[in-house]
């Protein structure tokens, strides 16, 4: 019963991660309809931008709010520079578009600063436990999920009672008319990458922590992760989002946990088996969402 809690506690650790990733990628697909697979690079990004910083001397705190404001401007520039060019152009178009940005960015990084891992160091409390009975759970665990509610709680108020969300909810269900009623598409669509890249950067800081290492391409996992999990939820569902990455952590640690020891290292290949019976009894994800036209 123990190990099987303290899993529980470590899938939700690691979702927690997950959701926060995936619903910056809904958020983004809500209002463009573009499934962003350069949304990686927003983690990649800021940890180049933290390593050069524990090199000059800073240390965790003042790193923390680095981080999420490097992620916030990333996603704002990724937008003005790459998407802003093809906005209203075909979705496979949108989709290259996207895969380029993360190309460009890795082989910025493969030429111009290393190949090379670069190690940064990890918070000496990561590592730490708190007992409970019989229950050893890593503070880090308990930091991730507790920031993560907070912040989930946050960016629902933020949706649900501010004029921004409003605008944002219109412009995701129906763009044409929001348009119509006033609504500044530009507005909008920066705003959406705004809090995109906010999430990431708040997922970015506990995946660095995490990880302690960069390559130029650190952000493949974490994008593949956030986009897996928006699709376990439902495209253009943000309940969903979440609900997905909390999925598909727990669906990590606890197939790890129940596989013999021979097979362990075969746990992503069984998620992805899992997920794709999910998509065949109920394509549209966990929680179906209506569909409309992209304008």
């Amino acid at each position: 019963m123990s190990e099987l809690l303290q899993n529980l506690i470590d899938g939700l650790g690691r979702g927690s991660i997950y959701a926060l990733l995936a619903l910056g990628v809904a958020v983004v697909f809500g209002i463009m309809h573009l499934l962003n697979f350069a949304h990686g690079e927003l983690i990649t990004i800021p940890a180049y931008v933290t390593y050069w910083a524990f090199n000059n001397g800073w240390n965790w705190w003042t790193v923390v709010p680095l981080i999420v404001i490097v992620a916030v401007l990333s996603s704002l520039l990724i937008e003005r520079i790459a998407f802003s060019r093809v906005r209203g152009a075909k979705d496979f178009t949108l989709l290259l578009t996207s895969f380029g940005v993360h190309f460009i960015v890795a082989a910025g990084f493969l030429l111009y600063v290393s190949a090379s891992v670069k190690q940064i160091p990890r918070p000496t409390w990561a590592a730490n436990t708190v007992a409970i009975s019989a229950v050893r759970i890593e503070l880090f665990d308990i930091v991730v999920i507790a920031v993560t509610i907070v912040v989930l709680a946050g960016t629902t108020w933020l949706l649900q009672r501010t004029m921004f969300g409003l605008a944002l909810r219109a412009a995701a269900a129906d763009f044409d008319t929001a348009r119509l009623m006033g609504i500044k598409s530009d507005s909008v669509i920066r705003g959406a990458f705004a809090l995109s890249g906010f999430l990431a950067g708040i997922a970015a800081v506990f995946w660095i922590m995490r990880e302690g290492q960069v390559t130029p391409t650190a952000g493949i996992d974490p994008m593949l992760k956030g986009v897996l999990a928006a699709l376990i939820g439902g495209l253009g569902s943000l309940r969903g989002a979440v609900l997905g990455g909390f999925v598909l952590g727990l669906a990590e640690v606890l197939l790890r946990s129940w596989l013999p020891i021979e097979i362990q290292n075969l746990t992503t290949g069984f998620v992805f088996v899992m997920i794709a019976l999910l998509f065949i009894f109920r394509p549209g994800g966990l929680v179906s969402v209506p569909q409309v036209e992209r304008v």
